[in-house]
């Protein structure tokens, strides 16, 4: 059953159930988002059961004031279909991979991580692509690259596999957030693929100096009311120099061999 959460007025981020191997469940999202127009998108989709429908068929009566469905991680595909069918008047966004995988549904002409699209939704998201790495890599596990989407109203983030965030208890070090492990596998394999992603990290943290509220495709949100002693820059600001070994083996090996 899926867990509904009122992050800010006017933000809902909803919990849903992803298990790997079919047993251990590592969450999974979508958010419904009031616009300054009044009505409303989702971001990316989860199972629409009796917690889901409800939050989104009271807010938007039914889904006629849902303006939009974007779909941010071009490998979360599987409640692609159920989404659009509870809501088709809904215009329906995705990235150039749920084009593709789900060619004969009405997609719109641009994709979500298009410059285009990010121009469609500026008056309520500032949508952000990583650089430097593989948007769609070829292994379909690597699950890094999402399009981010701050949404300034909230002040919250929602992102998918890119950054991963959780509560824990104390023991296992607390409040943590970081970047996907699989960093490492889809930076891009040319000479200054580094500089490009630390370029748009360094964006990225300076971006969540206005952010309280970041909610992660997997475990848990990580909320300003609950979390009020490190700021969400502090913690992507830690979570990048967890990951400075790694982006430095990866520049000193293209480097070497010259791109």
């Amino acid at each position: 059953m899926s867990k509904v959460i009122e992050v800010k007025d006017g933000f809902w981020n909803v919990r849903g159930s992803f298990r790997v191997g079919g047993v251990v469940n590592i969450g999974t999202q979508m958010s419904l988002v009031r616009l300054a127009n009044g009505r409303y998108v989702l971001l990316d989709a989860c199972a629409l059961d009796r917690p889901a429908r409800s939050l989104i068929d009271e807010r938007t009566n039914g889904g006629e004031k849902l303006a939009a469905i974007l779909h941010l991680h071009p490998f979360h595909t599987i409640h692609v279909r159920a989404a659009h069918a509870a809501y088709p008047t809904a215009k329906l966004y995705g990235t150039s991979r749920h084009k593709t995988k789900f060619a004969d549904l009405p997609w719109e002409a641009t994709c979500t991580e298009d410059a285009e699209t990010a121009r469609l939704f500026a008056e309520d998201f500032e949508l952000s692509v990583p650089r430097g790495v593989d948007f769609v890599p070829s292994d379909p596990n690597l699950h890094f690259s999402s399009v981010l989407a701050f949404h300034g109203a909230s002040k919250s983030l929602h992102v998918d596999d890119t950054l991963v965030a959780a509560n824990l208890p104390r023991v296992f070090g607390g409040t943590m957030i970081r970047f996907h492990p699989t960093l490492a596998k889809v930076l891009e394999r040319r000479a200054g693929a580094v500089d490009d992603f630390r370029a748009w990290a360094r964006e990225l943290v300076s971006r969540a100096a206005t952010i309280e509220n970041v909610c992660a495709a997997h475990l848990s949100p990580v909320l300003g009311r609950d979390n009020p002693k490190r700021t969400i820059a502090e913690h992507i600001e830690t979570a990048l120099s967890k990951v400075e070994g790694k982006l430095v083996a990866h520049a000193e090996k293209h480097a070497a061999a010259g791109g």
